[in-house]
């Protein structure tokens, strides 16, 4: 993936002087600090990152200020920040959780924003009233949009070269197949998190690594819910979640895909808005990586699939803008069947396709309820469809009850024939059948071995673990 550049004079670092720190609770001074902002455009709209690194003291509490340099330029959309604007005067203050900056340390904040004629790089800025002045141009690429993990890098990285995305770089969709770098048909293989509102325990360097290196997975899909808890309720603090697990996976050279887990209500209509402002965000994050996968809307439910194409053709630009060479993966009817739940088949799809390129269909299914007649609808639609299997569990459709051992293996021999990638369901400790790890486990740091593994889990390891076919001519 690459990252777009406005025109010449938008990226910029920006030193600052000495500092008046506002009367905020617990705030303390610094002696200087510097600010890089970094914007990607696209007509009439651009995403831009602001980060502020402190060069002084601590200091507890801060308000960042600058003003656009054009009148057609209007802020939309910020995160990690309370943002206003006044006239052409943009103010930022900072989060409960990010106003605190140790000496050295760095936050990154962002916005998204409008224009009507030209899109200039503001000029100075000041932080708690201090003006800023000076400016170079960054050689490297600008910090990430959000506070980096607290966590620190992974113990045991895998081989340098050998890892999934070493091997297979940039994917991209080629026909019905999802082909890597060279142009070779692959299937990815991994896990998903549950939702990381209630297991982020569950997501650390012990199981990342185990994940990485134990189990051989190619991919960790990031379940990220909208309702239940999830994203609505605190959207840059979840963004700021999928952001750091999206790096982690990163430097284990994992595939990580974004799941944007739509499922109450089944609508994607009534997260439109919600969608195109999270997809701004983590698109303009991560576009200079070429391991991201974006699944927009896990599992719509009770509408039509007219409804699901109108919601991705809407969403899938806000992405493209940013990040204009991911692979986006659409969810489709009756809980991501392709409609088989609800009576329907594929072919209201191929009939009737997203308006994208790169562009894959999800499919979901719980191997002791979803069987033959399931199965039978994968293999005609894998021969008109590019698929991508991003959740299914070994259990029944409440993600609970006994493995079915038997469907779970045809359905995988399936996938494996058919090269279509898989995530199963799911990569924590929680007390139900579908889960891979005993419960429990995710209170301690030992994640390795079939010891921590429930029935599902063991059956999925071993699965997984099996030599990658990932051809590179």
């Amino acid at each position: 993936m690459r990252r777009l550049l406005v025109a010449a004079g938008a990226v910029g670092a920006l030193t600052l002087g000495a500092l008046t720190v506002l009367p905020t609770a617990n705030a303390m001074a610094a002696t200087g600090c510097s600010v890089t902002y970094t914007t990607n455009s696209w007509s009439g709209g651009f995403t831009a990152s602001v980060s502020v690194t402190n060069l002084g003291d601590p200091v507890n509490g801060w308000t960042l200020g600058f003003s656009f340099p054009d009148s057609g330029q209007r802020l939309t959309q910020g995160w990690s920040a309370t943002w206003s604007q006044s006239g052409s005067s943009v103010t930022a203050r900072s989060a409960s959780w990010n106003g605190s900056l140790g000496t050295g340390a760095s936050t990154n904040i962002g916005f998204n924003g409008s224009f009507t004629g030209a899109n200039p790089a503001p000029s100075s800025f000041t932080l708690n009233g201090t003006v800023c002045t000076g400016s170079t141009t960054p050689t490297t690429p600008p910090p990430p949009t959000t506070p980096p993990p607290t966590t620190p890098p992974p113990t045991t990285p895998p081989p340098t070269g050998q890892t999934p995305v070493a091997i297979n770089g940039q994917l991209r969709v080629c026909g019905v197949n999802l082909c890597n770098q060279y142009g070779r048909p692959i299937q990815l293989r991994g896990m998903s998190s549950h939702g990381i509102q209630w297991f982020g325990n569950c997501y650390n360097n012990a199981s990342l690594d185990a994940l990485a290196t134990d189990w051989r997975a190619d991919l960790f899909r990031i379940a990220m819910y909208v309702q239940e808890q999830g994203y609505e309720t605190d959207p840059a603090g979840f963004t700021n979640r999928v952001n750091n697990l999206v790096e982690e996976a990163t430097r284990r050279g994992m595939y990580a895909m974004i799941d944007f887990h739509l499922l109450t209500p089944g609508d994607p209509m009534f997260n439109l808005e919600r969608a195109k402002t999270f997809f701004a965000a983590v698109s303009a994050r991560h576009a200079a990586k070429n391991n991201v996968i974006y699944e927009i809307a896990n599992e719509p439910n009770g509408v039509s699939w007219s409804t699901i194409k109108n919601y991705a053709d809407q969403v899938i630009p806000v992405i493209r803008a940013n990040d204009p060479d991911a692979v986006v993966i659409v969810g489709t009817r009756a809980w991501s069947s392709l409609g088989v739940s609800e009576g329907a088949n594929h072919t209201e799809i191929v009939n009737n396709p997203v308006n994208a390129s790169n562009v894959m269909y999800a499919f979901h299914f719980y191997a002791a309820s979803h069987k033959d007649n399931y199965r039978a609808e994968v293999e005609r639609a894998a021969a008109r469809l590019p698929l991508f299997v991003t959740e299914f569990g070994t259990v029944d459709y409440t993600g609970d009850g006994g493995v079915d051992l038997t469907s779970s293996a045809q359905w995988l021999d399936l996938l494996d024939r058919l090269k279509i990638g898989y995530a199963n369901w799911t990569f924590s400790d929680k007390a139900e059948g579908s889960a891979a790890l005993r419960p429990g486990t995710c209170n301690g740091n030992s994640y390795t071995g079939t010891s921590v593994l429930t029935a599902s889990g063991a059956f999925m390891r071993e699965r997984i673990r099996t030599p990658d076919n990932f051809p590179t001519s």
